[in-house]
């Protein structure tokens, strides 16, 4: 893995962004959460909720407030003093997918915290998101080949297709493994950093995305102590609807990184897939509520809350670290081991009887507090 020469002098931006975004979300969170509990966007306990108290939701609205703020003035402050050069891709419809697409998410995502609307209407919405992205020339063109050197183009419709399903796959994948506290939002946080690593390497040479990327990494940052076992506040589907629409679009803005963003985000991916298998095979929908993704078998195998979720944080910085020292059919190759290890970890046996009904909130109480 080579850097690129002009890494150097994107490192201060990449700071700002970084600590600016940060404390941004950090003061920005609190103010959600009053706003929250005010409005009665609160997760009592009970059914499939995790939480053995009344916490608010939507604390993903200060996490895109604060990256859309920063990336924003960014945006606009490098338009003129050309901190960094802008990739030769990069259009003003780039732009206008990532921002406005991203704040479009949250607030759609919002309205679920608010209304709780049925998944059906979540996946129209997801696609119709998606679509605005590709209408604005947000597209996967190609991707690496894993077979030979260069790239894999895709035919122009084929490729509108498998960016919506992209899109989609991702808002998903970062929905569903939201199930413990800190667990979606510290996976973006390693999956944002590696995306803005890797564009700054000679394959790549994105460092204005880089910027954006560790704009994203420190949003996160700032909220996840307020969203870290115990929990004071949860995303939300405003919250996990714009890291995953907002990671769809970083990891497309340019060719190469969706491999990349691929094996970093393997473990929701792959859960994702693994979980829409089983519940097809049962005979039942792909949105049915259940006990079964990765997170639960690390529970119900004796694992607490905060150990289950920094277990997931260690694999996801190992699928991180091999992403950027991987290329090609080598990726592939990681993400496939990866993709049985987990589809078998996903059919161990525990100390339970396999649940597909409704998970009951003291199903998460610690057996033990954890040890520093």
């Amino acid at each position: 893995m080579e850097f690129i020469a002009e890494a150097g002098d994107a490192l201060p931006p990449i700071l700002v962004a970084l600590l600016v975004g940060a404390a941004a979300s950090f003061a920005l969170t609190p103010l959600i959460r009053r706003f929250a509990l005010r409005e009665g966007l609160v997760d009592r306990p009970g059914g499939r909720r995790v939480n053995l108290v009344p916490v608010p939701r939507a604390g993903g609205l200060a996490v895109a407030a604060a990256f859309l703020g920063v990336s924003g003035i960014f945006l606009w402050v490098n338009e003129r003093e050309l901190f960094v050069p802008a990739p030769v891709f990069l259009t003003s419809g780039h732009v206008t997918a990532l921002l406005l697409g991203g704040a479009g998410a949250a607030v759609l995502g919002a309205l679920d915290d608010y209304f709780d609307l049925r998944a059906r209407w979540q996946l129209l919405i997801q696609v119709g998101l998606a679509a605005g992205a590709v209408a604005l020339g947000v597209t996967i063109t190609a991707i690496n080949n894993p077979f030979a050197d260069g790239l894999f183009r895709f035919e122009p419709a084929f490729a509108v297709l498998f960016t919506i399903f992209w899109i989609v796959g991702m808002m998903n994948s970062i929905n569903w493994i939201d199930g413990l506290d800190g667990l979606s939002s510290g996976i973006a946080v390693v999956a944002a950093v590696t995306l803005g690593v890797i564009s700054l390497t000679i394959d790549i040479a994105q460092p204005l995305v880089a910027i954006l990327c560790f704009a994203l990494a420190g949003s996160l940052l700032g909220f996840l102590p307020w969203n870290f076992h115990p929990a004071s506040i949860f995303p939300g589907t405003s919250g996990v609807q714009f890291i995953g629409f907002t990671l769809a679009i970083l990891s497309i803005m340019g060719e190469a990184k969706v491999a990349v963003a691929l094996l970093v985000l393997g473990v929701p991916i792959i859960d994702t897939f693994w979980i829409i298998v089983r519940r097809l095979w049962e005979r039942r929908s792909p949105f049915t509520p259940d006990r079964t993704h990765i997170h639960h078998r690390m529970l119900d195998l004796g694992l607490s809350h905060r150990r289950t979720v920094v277990l997931i944080y260690g694999i996801c910085i190992l699928l991180a670290l091999l992403a950027l020292l991987l290329s090609g059919a080598d990726q592939l190759y990681a993400f496939l081991g990866v993709f049985l290890v987990l589809g078998l970890a996903l059919y161990l046996p525990t100390r339970g009887k396999l649940q597909v009904e409704e998970l009951e909130a003291a199903a998460y109480e610690e057996p033990e507090p954890d040890r520093v």
